[in-house]
């Protein structure tokens, strides 16, 4: 609006859109003359209840602040989701056009009541994140990945491919590093499963994390890097930093996108045989999901044992095939059973990682990579989450069940000094399968 005057009266909830745009552009107007102020707070709030003096608009007390407040987040902040941001409930928030709005709590995805006035708004929350990160988004290029500066991801989706208006996904950063003790009281997984995990990441044995999209296979990878000894070297490698490792001797490194002119791209492939000349320790890859694959499991194999990985997979059989695949992206054409060679010999355990249909997370097997029989690579599951049942509220009942099985590298971490007891692999009998039935919520 061009007046300086909304009303003279009580504002009608039909206005209270066009009131917030005009009290934004009011206060983006004076900024635009005095720069200094933009990141001072108090001074927006200043001219923000200035604006709203010269509106002459009389809301309740409590509809007023909430107003100011949602103004003063999109002159400061990111706008109507700030109050998601700022909630740590919530894990993920889901932007599907202007007019719904998603988050994720507790793994249950649910739809809020925030309502963007229009698709105009949501392209310019799009700008505020993506800009002073550096990044671009257009008619051109309309997808952007970025990282925020608390580290959460984002994704942004633009008209034309996003056919019903842009859309942005924010994954948010947890400020708070779940540790394996947190694992065991949230039941994703057994103290005896931690206890082997922590003894194979001490064999230096490496191992595969592999689970969907939003499973916590991130997670996990941040927990079994706990185990990693203090005084080794380790090089991270990532597409977006995600991993929080606790260690004094981390060196990081991160992909870097293309610029505008289709340039300087740097991928995770370059990156990992770049870390082979840094003298690392353990290696330890956020997610293989192209060429690097093949990097990765040369690495494995030549001398570099104890790295960590993850990947896009339903299962550990799932697994394989997709490493496969993968090898197969990095151009070079290999016969199949050379793949599965390289693969058998280089991935020693693949821990699966599972968010079921109630939102909670398992670790739903623990499986050995024995090696190769004629043309088929051999797995032996250790241990595994058998479902068996549901409650009333939607909730699923489960046991933690060992097989059984020791691993065939039972004699690598003997030779470590690392001897586990038989109760780890079950050999405790009833009372093992009592205290996992306890553990998983199953009575």
């Amino acid at each position: 609006m061009s007046t300086d005057r909304i009303g003279q009266v009580l504002v009608p909830a039909e206005m209270i859109v066009r009131l917030r745009q005009w009290l934004f552009e009011q206060v983006m107007q004076s900024l635009e003359t005095s720069r200094q102020l933009a990141a001072d707070e108090p001074a927006v709030r200043r001219l923000l209840e200035d604006a709203y003096t010269r509106s002459q608009a009389l809301l309740p007390v409590i509809q007023r602040d909430a107003l100011l407040r949602e103004v003063l987040d999109g002159v400061m902040g990111y706008g109507l989701i700030q109050p998601l941001l700022d909630d740590p409930t919530v894990s993920e928030i889901m932007v599907n056009g202007a007019k719904a709005v998603y988050v994720e709590r507790e793994g249950r995805i649910t739809r809020t009541g925030i309502v963007f006035p229009d698709q105009a708004a949501v392209l310019r929350l799009i700008d505020r994140i993506i800009l002073p990160l550096g990044r671009r988004i257009d008619a051109d290029s309309p997808t952007v990945d970025a990282r925020m500066p608390d580290g959460s991801r984002v994704n942004a989706v633009i008209p034309p491919v996003a056919i019903d208006g842009p859309g942005v996904t924010i994954r948010k950063f947890s400020r708070k590093k779940l540790s394996v003790e947190d694992l065991i009281q949230l039941d994703t997984l057994t103290p005896y499963m931690a206890e082997f995990l922590r003894a194979c990441v001490l064999g230096r044995l490496n191992i595969l994390v592999a689970g969907g999209t939003g499973s916590g296979k991130t997670t996990l990878l941040n927990v079994l890097s706990e185990f990693i000894p203090e005084q080794e070297r380790i090089i991270t490698i990532e597409d977006t930093a995600e991993l929080q490792l606790q260690q004094e001797h981390v060196f990081r490194l991160e992909a870097k996108p293309p610029d505008t002119e289709g340039k300087g791209e740097v991928t995770i492939r370059h990156l990992v045989r770049n870390a082979l000349r840094m003298r690392p320790d353990r290696i330890v890859v956020g997610e293989v999901r192209g060429g690097e694959a093949l990097d990765m499991l040369q690495a494995m194999n030549t001398g570099h044992d104890g790295s960590l990985t993850t990947l896009h997979a339903n299962g550990p059989r799932n697994a394989i095939s997709r490493l496969e695949t993968l090898v197969l992206l990095s151009g070079l054409n290999l016969p199949v059973r050379v793949v599965r060679e390289q693969i058998a010999s280089s991935i020693d355990l693949i821990v699966q990682i599972a968010r079921l249909r109630d939102g909670c997370r398992k670790v739903t097997s623990i499986t050995e990579v024995i090696g190769m029989e004629g043309d088929i690579v051999v797995l032996s599951e250790l241990f595994k989450f058998v479902e068996i049942g549901v409650r009333e509220n939607g909730a699923i009942l489960g046991e933690f069940q060992p097989t059984g099985i020791r691993p065939m590298f039972d004699q690598r971490l003997i030779a470590a000094g690392i001897r586990l007891p038989p109760e780890v692999f079950g050999g405790g009998g009833a009372n093992v399968l009592a205290t996992n039935r306890a553990r998983s919520g199953t009575r």
